[in-house]
């Protein structure tokens, strides 16, 4: 989910009507200081500007290519190492109630559940925190401390005894670590890209569904062989090749010679640049939620999501119904198959789905998913399960897909960001909460069938709440759009006795000239 490239505020400033006064004097360039206008929301604007150079400095213009490319790369190792690490939670899951599993614990699988459900939800809920750590220390900073914060993270939770210790150093510390280093690689795009960005975005969002495909496979077989806690530890090489790729997240700025001259193209940059620090004066901006329309999408989606990751932790263990271990973890193969074409075919069609209506698109979306995890208990062969598989992965590369386009018709391209982390944020609640309740239903009932009923309710709650969306959206636009009708009358009335007036005024000049 890339932040949107936003339109120059040079750009912006010539399209709005200039306040009437004075006409400037010829030459002289107008004060580079806050105007009248410029408020909080400015202030957060011009972060990156303030952090990329000296005051005044022009922002460097995305060099769409070269040393991004490698960006890129780096970037698609972060998204594919973070999530599908997470999303091949399944096999760990299996390995870790097989590692510290008791038949005297009947409670064992709702304790397992938390592990990967926490890290999960602290993924989402540090999303928000790492964005204003990135704003304020920089990208390539935020993400080389958040590589090294995993890896400790991971590496101490190979060393443990028991399964509580994994809340802290696999929920807590590894999950935080993956959060302020994918952060960063969401913003880092945008420096290094603009006409590219939808095709560089695609590329490094497949990242997770190809690890989601490759990797079941890698941790079944890690731990067959050797175990749980080595398996963790061959996952650690992933967090330290993500240590040394966030070095490439370096800042672009201008050059001084450029900054002197004047000319364009000032696109160098230093890779052990120094920078002052330059905190902003609004770090959250909360005024987005006086939108209703994104009010009720940031409260839908929540909503919605208290079942969606159930499959992803208790499927590999739900899988033993139909055979004796064998081939399990090709249930999560084909939802990341499925997923990385969902997001790619769906992205597309967003296209063409005008404004607001593409939330018709997520409504879909959460009503397969909730279907498809009804069926789960229904399927009665393996194959029928596969059947389940694909087209809920279908539809979940779906919902992921349009996140980022939605928040941009909601709230525009200036707040699409802290749109993103503060839903984000909410995310991490019902994504923590789904998957333990459904293990303490298995624990209870003995049985994963009611778990999997249950969590295809929410997603249809989700999904209709989503529907008032476009409607409430479009209700509000027109009483903007009547306001602002309203204000243009009054000015061009306002115009009209002022021109009036000089008119007179002139007349009145040219009468007593002749008498």
């Amino acid at each position: 989910m890339v932040p949107f490239p936003e339109e120059p505020a040079a750009a912006r400033g010539t399209s709005e009507a200039q306040p009437p006064g004075p006409a400037p004097t010829v030459g002289v360039a107008p004060l580079s200081g806050p105007g009248p206008s410029d408020g909080p929301e400015a202030s957060v604007e011009k972060v990156e500007v303030e952090l990329s150079g000296p005051a005044g400095a022009e922002p460097p213009q995305p060099p769409e290519g070269g040393w991004g490319w490698l960006v890129m790369l780096a970037a698609m190792w972060c998204n594919g190492s973070v999530f599908g690490i997470q999303n091949a939670c399944g096999v760990l899951f299996v390995a870790m109630l097989k590692t510290f599993g008791s038949k005297d614990d009947d409670k064992m699988v709702f304790k397992t559940a938390w592990v990967s459900s926490l890290s999960m939800g602290m993924i989402f809920f540090c999303c928000p925190i790492a964005s204003v750590f990135t704003d304020m220390f920089g990208c390539r900073k935020t993400a080389v401390v958040g590589a090294a914060v995993g890896f400790v993270g991971l590496m101490s939770s190979s060393f443990v005894s028991s399964i509580e210790p994994l809340y802290l150093t696999y929920g807590v510390i590894f999950a935080c670590g993956c959060s302020f280093a994918y952060q960063p690689s969401l913003v880092i795009l945008g420096h290094y890209f603009k006409k590219r960005l939808g095709l560089v975005n695609g590329i490094v969002t497949a990242g997770s569904s190809i690890f989601t495909i490759l990797l079941p496979f890698l941790l079944r077989l890690l731990t067959d062989s050797v175990g749980l806690f080595y398996t963790l530890r061959v996952l650690c090489i992933f967090m330290f090749v993500l240590f040394l790729a966030s070095f490439t997240y370096r800042p672009l700025v201008p050059n001084a010679k450029d900054k002197e001259s004047g000319t364009k193209g000032g696109n160098r940059f230093s890779l052990f640049s120094r920078r002052k620090f330059s905190p902003p004066k609004k770090v959250f901006n909360f005024a987005i939620f006086k939108v209703t329309a994104y009010a009720v999408w940031a409260a839908g989606i929540p909503l919605a999501l208290f079942g969606y990751f159930v499959p992803y932790v208790h499927l590999m263990k739900y899988v033993n119904r139909f055979q004796d271990g064998k081939n399990k973890e090709v249930v999560l193969m084909c939802i990341g198959i499925t997923s990385g074409v969902g997001r790619l075919l769906f992205g597309r069609i967003a296209d063409y789905v005008p404004g607001v209506k593409k939330v018709y698109l997520q409504v879909i979306s959460f009503l397969f998913i909730g279907l498809m995890s009804m069926m789960i208990p229904l399927c009665r062969v393996f194959g029928a399960l596969i059947a389940v598989c694909l087209i809920l992965g279908l539809f979940d590369g779906c919902f992921i897909s349009i996140m980022a386009p939605i928040a941009f018709e909601l709230v525009g391209a200036q707040d699409v960001s802290q749109a993103i982390g503060f839903l984000l944020g909410f995310m991490s609640l019902p994504m923590t909460v789904g998957p333990p309740i459904a293990g303490l239903l298995r624990d209870k009932l003995g049985s994963y069938d009611v778990a999997f009923y249950l969590s295809g309710i929410p997603p249809l709650i989700g999904g209709a709440v989503l529907c008032f969306i476009p409607w409430i959206h479009s209700k509000k636009q027109r009483e903007i759009d009547k306001t602002t009708g309203g204000e243009k009358m009054e000015k061009m009335l306002e115009n009209q006795n002022s021109l009036l007036s000089s008119s007179s005024g002139i007349f009145k000049k040219e009468s007593d000239s002749v008498i």
